[in-house]
């Protein structure tokens, strides 16, 4: 078993030897590929070290001790990478895993639709075998970064004859075809961060389904359980003067979370609310000093129920309901802090602009939070998933649960 002291030792020395700021971004992380530095518990035949997961912060505290550039950031790394690893074959892994960790390849989600959201399962996006080939039409929405994706994860039906859950398959989808087309969403917020994607008997290969025909909601199920996980991705740190290499790196992830800007105001930012009781002199109101309290007890609970998450990842485990947990605390959080701004701020906290409550950013936090409670899957759902897998309660009654899908009563 090798030992933390070990892996610091051999993560210093290699990059003494090998981190260079003045070359070229794809250059270096091509190299972290080959050497599996930059994902060391991954495999080794797949761009990783073999290391146990609680390897990765030694590993990572070394880089940023020497301000040394990581993997890609993104979506394509924390739910489409470890999805295909878990299930993908090894051609799929081969060519799509390295462009992943290089940032040359972008990725986007396509599991939700209009008239099956929290129902992922009921999807009716459909995919028909053509040869070597699939031939996709449909309609997906909620996907964050469509319009600059080349692939996606697609789940798509392939089979109407069997039950919900049994009929569809998962597929790495090339967005860049004349068939596709991509619709961006204008936020209440302001902001446009969402599409809607339509497939106009759009193709995708066979050779890109990941898991087998049929398999696709049990493939899903890894990728749902990251993004629980994964919900609150936070953004690299780069040093102030890194060089060229820094600030390939810089203006990547500048151009990647400018879709996420406005994420800090739909999680709440609890962060303002002491801060503007002081500014607006309500601090001392005992009603309001009550509900911050209440806020910082919750945050501080789900603040440790995520690092029991993370330890439990560390160890190498798999995500679990743990996530939904995370995902439940964060709404709750989120809901909170609108309830609490709005006592703070009054009908003030409704104006935007500079000279408003924290520039606007108040105003913006109350039309924002209500995402939390959809985004990454509902309420509603988490309350289902903790019911059935943690408390071992009964399944939902679904009487459509055992019918071939094309026998269910559809709107």
């Amino acid at each position: 078993m090798v030992s933390v002291d070990e892996v610091r030792d051999e993560a210093r020395t290699w990059l003494e030897e090998h981190w260079d700021p003045e070359s070229s971004l794809v250059e270096w992380r091509n190299m972290l590929a080959d050497t599996g530095w930059g994902t060391p518990s991954w495999p080794v035949e797949w761009h990783g070290r073999g290391l146990p997961p609680s390897m990765d912060p030694v590993v990572a505290a070394e880089f940023a001790a020497v301000g040394a550039v990581g993997v890609a950031a993104g979506v394509s790394m924390y739910l489409v990478a470890p999805t295909l690893l878990a299930h993908g074959s090894d051609d799929v892994k081969r060519r799509f895993l390295r462009p992943i960790l290089t940032g040359e390849h972008k990725w986007c989600q396509l599991f939700s639709e209009p008239g099956h959201g929290s129902d992922l399962a009921g999807l009716t996006t459909r995919a028909d075998r053509d040869g070597d080939e699939w031939i996709v039409s449909g309609q997906k929405v909620w996907n964050s970064g469509a319009h600059k994706a080349h692939y996606g994860i697609l789940m798509a039906r392939t089979d109407w004859d069997v039950p919900k859950h049994r009929g569809i398959s998962y597929f790495a989808f090339p967005m860049e075809q004349p068939e596709v087309e991509v619709r961006p969403l204008r936020q209440m917020n302001g902001h446009a961060s969402f599409n809607e994607v339509f497939f106009n008997d759009a193709r995708v290969p066979h050779e890109n389904m990941v898991g087998a025909p049929g398999e696709g909601w049990r493939v899903a199920t890894t990728t749902l359980m990251h993004e629980r996980s994964a919900v609150a991705t936070r953004r690299p740190r780069f040093p102030t003067d890194g060089g060229p290499l820094v600030e390939a790196a810089r203006a990547e992830a500048n151009e990647y979370f400018a879709t996420y800007k406005w994420y800090p105001q739909r999680a709440g930012r609890a962060n303002l609310v002491k801060p503007e009781a002081e500014r607006t002199g309500t601090d001392g109101d005992p009603l309001i000093r009550q509900q911050i309290s209440d806020l910082e007890a919750v945050r501080k609970a789900a603040d440790w129920t995520s690092r029991r998450a993370r330890d439990a990842r560390a160890a190498g485990k798999e995500p679990g309901p743990e996530g939904s947990l995370a995902k439940l605390n964060m709404s709750v959080i989120a809901r909170k802090c609108n309830v609490t701004h709005t006592s703070i701020q009054g009908a003030h906290g409704m104006l935007t602009g500079p000279d408003t409550a924290a520039g606007g950013m108040v105003a913006e936090v109350l039309v924002s939070t209500p995402a939390m409670s959809i985004a990454g899957g509902t309420d509603e759902i988490q309350h289902n998933i903790i019911g059935e897998r943690v408390l071992g309660l009964p399944k939902e009654p679904d009487d459509s649960r055992d019918l071939p899908y094309r026998d269910v009563k559809r709107s």
